[in-house]
């Protein structure tokens, strides 16, 4: 099962801010919805151990998160994969752009996900509600360290 999501937000702070917060290996690890431990393996890519919870069944899901054609401050690509053992996997990636904006930065994503395994027999609809849930609180996680709600 495949998704694609796109969205932009506003964030009261200049894109050299923004970017740096966003490459920030704690604040990965404090954005990222239910990440358990991410750690610097090579230069821009991470092992990580994400809870995932959809619906009644709970999943870890061990992995790693690249981050990959970094244009400071403009634009990068964040990238994740992982294995959540008999619940299946789940990989995504999404393209993150900041541009200028007279509140600060506004800030786009266009971002794909994609699972498979018993998770997926969980449905469609109640995956998509957990992706954008999810997705919402990594940016919302973002935003809120510079005063945004």
């Amino acid at each position: 099962m495949a998704m694609m999501l796109q969205g932009e937000r506003t964030i009261p702070a200049p894109p050299a801010a923004v970017w740096e917060r966003l490459l920030a290996p704690e604040v990965l690890r404090a954005c990222i919805p239910g990440c358990e431990a991410l750690e610097l393996t090579d230069e821009n890519v991470y092992s990580a151990t994400v809870l995932i919870k959809v619906g009644p069944v709970k999943a870890r899901f061990s992995g790693g998160v690249t981050l990959a054609d970094l244009d400071a401050p403009r634009s990068c690509w964040l990238a994740g994969q992982g294995s959540g053992g008999v619940a299946g996997f789940a990989k995504g990636g999404a393209r993150i752009d900041l541009e200028p904006a007279p509140e600060g930065t506004l800030l786009r994503y266009d971002a794909t996900v994609e699972i498979g395994g018993k998770i997926v027999a969980l449905g469609d609809r109640l995956f998509r509600s957990v992706v954008n849930n999810n997705v919402n609180a990594f940016f919302d996680a973002v935003a809120a360290g510079f005063g945004e709600d």
